[in-house]
């Protein structure tokens, strides 16, 4: 019986786990639709790695801080602004994103692979990745637990909540900031062009056949993992990305999912 190798093991545990904290805030994502959002902090993300490489400090960490700004950012100026959301996350992810190529583009004696940022390394994931995704994933999900019923009343109807005594800026604020947590230590699997799929693909499947909140964030986590899981097998099958062949695999599993849920609806 052959032996996983132990590049391949780090690999499957790191990408379940962003998996499994990625389901119940995909249905947030999906519900409050956050997509562009997502893409947003993803593309922030590489003013990070900059400033990382910059300074010399922990490129996750950079990339967390930098995604937290951003969330802040966002959620303090809304009430006061003239200009849409959309258009305020326009500007600030693409400013992120062409700050973050100036400053990369002026360190002479750097030389960086940009395609493993655009588009993940999950086969090249470290111990030290592992701890990072783990304990930023426990500390989420725990975070998420405790503002879950908040953040579903705000989200069915935002007024209503108010009136029930719900802080709702506080909880949105608190949202973004544990979706800038899950790109920032996620980007190693699908890189920040792909990494909002990991958050919207399996939460839209789990939608065509959830009766309940609490059901999707599950299915959620249970496609992405087993779209990751998918996904490596054909990476290594067919020598194909890693990172993108775990968005296929997510992919499929939507349509899969979904058609099977449209035809049972069909036969009731």
């Amino acid at each position: 019986m052959a032996i996983m190798p132990d590049f391949l093991i780090r690999a499957l545990l790191g990408g379940v786990a962003i998996a499994v904290v990625a389901g119940p805030m995909g249905v947030f994502v999906v519900w409050r639709r956050m997509a562009y959002f997502g893409a947003a902090m993803a593309h922030s993300a590489l003013l990070g790695v900059a400033l990382a490489l910059l300074l010399e400090v922990n490129i996750t960490l950079a990339i967390m801080t930098v995604c937290m700004v951003i969330a802040v950012a966002l959620v303090r100026p809304r009430r006061r602004s003239t200009l849409p959301d959309d258009t305020l996350l326009g500007i600030l992810a693409h400013g992120a994103l062409a700050l973050g190529l100036v400053v990369i583009a002026l360190q002479d004696n750097l030389r960086i692979d940009l395609l493993s940022y655009l588009f993940g390394d999950i086969l090249a994931v470290t111990e030290g990745d592992l701890a990072w995704i783990f304990g930023g994933g426990v500390a989420a999900l725990g975070v998420m637990a405790v503002i879950w019923r908040p953040l579903l009343a705000s989200t069915v109807h935002e007024e209503l909540a108010q009136v029930e005594g719900v802080a709702v800026a506080r909880v949105r604020l608190i949202f973004m900031v544990l979706l800038a947590v899950v790109i920032a230590v996620g980007l190693k699997l699908v890189g920040m062009l792909l990494i909002t799929s990991l958050l919207i693909i399996p939460a839209a499947a789990a939608r065509a056949c959830a009766a309940t909140p609490e059901q999707m964030a599950l299915g959620a986590s249970l496609i992405g993992g087993l779209a990751v899981i998918g996904g490596l097998y054909g990476s290594l099958v067919w020598d194909s990305p890693a990172g993108p062949s775990i968005v296929i695999a997510a992919m499929l599993l939507f349509a899969l999912v979904t058609g099977a849920a449209r035809i049972f609806r069909m036969r009731l």
